[in-house]
């Protein structure tokens, strides 16, 4: 790394405060301890500003960049054996997790991304040093073949690829499968519908938490083809995109590299220069997040509508009682984790407008917003997962039907008089259907009274389970 010229004392004279350290403009202290050189150090003194570092799992991908980078220029005969070992070896130590703390500097920096790659070529640079026979240089040997130009770029699509399928993915369907178990045990109880917010025609409860599940598979579809294109790594591009400083072959070893390294598909990019000057896959995948996120809100309000009560609301479930909701009024208990849901869902959103923007910022050879791409669409696949396994788990999971009350308002529900239109009409199943929401009685009660049909057919036409099926009720002839 960057030579290290002299070290200063503290007061006492026997712990090193800080050392010195050079770069191309000049001499400035960095801590003793600290792995980083002088271009990190500028960072962290420049970007005073969120106090958030990148994110864990782009620092891991970046790492892996180094460690594909590394092996490729080795195996072009680039890079000497002992530098290229050296250097593989420390940039799997990061990406372990194991020097998280040496990679201090704000999301909000240099907007291609520089002093974060810089970070990880000095951290690297000092760890192979360290464990290898020779020198190893940050720029020289550790950014071999590479710029902040192609490397961040490739940093944030082998990180949202991998975070997605490690942790976004399998969530999601963990959730779907816990609908589904519920959609299943539900199948045969019978709720009133609603649409506007008022009394609908009758569904089961498996009819509309299927809908939920559907819902889910479509993002899940949704999310799996955006990786398609995600996959496709500009490294290679170097500066702007023609390869300067290159090895012609690079781009394709690095892609063979990185699929082993991350067990999952890369592919060189066939135009370097779209995949540095646009971002235009990473704010696909935010958008099927936003669009996952909708879906979320969705299942989240509905439970928080179906749960609503006990008594003053619809109280057809109840969801598991996680903690006290009011520091005043004992006893009451809200839908905590449908509320949280509902708030990460607001935040992927917000995320993904951010990324938009992000993501328009591209001007001519380069984007200039790459640090915040990669940690907006990073914490939204984060915060989509963790809600995802809380809202299968602690809510989902073990909601509870409140079958008597659910019964009582499907007995009373004025619109299964819907289930007559074709044999006394539309106006006249209205006038029944007011009739009986006026008077407070079971609908079918009213319909013998105002058609002098038989109790047996009005049963048989106004069953709330035959009618989830659809179609024309049989039970009797006669026109509208």
């Amino acid at each position: 790394m960057a030579t290290r010229r002299k070290t200063a004392a503290s007061a006492d004279r026997k712990t090193p405060a800080f050392r010195l350290e050079h770069d191309s403009m000049g001499e400035l202290q960095v801590p003793a301890a600290a792995l980083w050189g002088a271009q990190t150090q500028r960072a962290v003194q420049n970007f005073p500003i969120s106090g958030v570092p990148m994110p864990r799992e782009f620092v891991r991908a970046l790492a892996y960049v180094k460690a594909a980078a590394a092996q490729v220029n080795g195996e072009l005969g680039l890079l000497d054996a002992g530098r290229a070992q050296a250097i593989q070896a420390a940039a799997l130590e990061v990406a372990d997790g194991r020097h998280d703390a040496q990679f201090p500097i704000d999301v909000y920096q240099t907007g291609s991304g520089t002093s974060s790659n810089m970070n990880a070529n000095e951290v690297i640079a000092t760890l192979a040093s360290r464990t290898g026979r020779d020198a190893v240089h940050p720029n020289d040997h550790v950014n071999l073949g590479q710029s902040s130009n192609d490397t961040i770029p490739t940093a944030i699509r082998v990180s949202a690829l991998l975070a997605t399928h490690e942790s976004l993915l399998p969530a999601l369907k963990h959730l779907r499968k816990t609908i589904e178990r519920q959609a299943k045990a539900l199948d045969k109880v019978i709720k009133t519908g609603r649409t506007h917010l008022m009394d609908a025609m009758p569904l089961s409860f498996g009819q509309e938490f299927c809908a939920w599940a559907a819902q889910l598979a479509s993002a899940q579809a949704r999310i799996e083809d955006s990786l398609k294109r995600l996959r496709r790594l500009p490294i290679g591009g170097t500066a702007i995109g023609t390869g300067i400083n290159a090895h012609p072959r690079f781009g394709k070893g690095m892609a063979r590299a990185l699929s082993a390294l991350g067990g999952h598909k890369f592919e060189s990019a066939a135009d370097k220069f779209e995949g540095l000057a646009a971002q235009d896959d990473a704010v696909e995948l935010s958008g099927q997040l936003s669009a996952l996120a909708v879906a979320l809100t969705k299942i989240a309000n509905d439970l928080r509508w179906m749960n609503s009560g006990p008594l003053a609301g619809l109280g057809e479930i109840e969801l598991p009682a996680l903690q006290p909701g009011s520091s005043i009024m004992p006893g009451k208990v809200n839908p905590v984790i449908p509320e949280a849901t509902a708030m990460v869902c607001a935040q992927v959103m917000g995320h993904h407008t951010a990324i938009t923007v992000a993501g328009q910022s591209g001007n001519f050879q380069l984007n200039v917003m790459l640090p915040l791409i990669a940690y907006d669409l990073l914490d939204s696949i984060r915060l989509l997962a963790n809600a995802m396994r809380l809202l299968a788990d602690s809510a989902i999971a073990g909601l509870k039907v409140r079958q008597e009350r659910v019964r009582e308002a499907l007995d009373r529900n004025p619109i299964l008089v819907t289930a007559l239109n074709p044999i006394i009409g539309y106006e006249k199943a209205a006038a029944i259907a007011k009739q009986a929401y006026k008077e407070g009685r079971p609908v079918q009660e009213v319909a013998r009274e105002a058609t002098g049909l038989p109790e047996k057919q009005l049963r048989k036409l106004l069953d709330p389970a035959a009618l989830t099926r659809g179609g024309i009720q049989a039970g009797g002839g006669g026109g509208g």
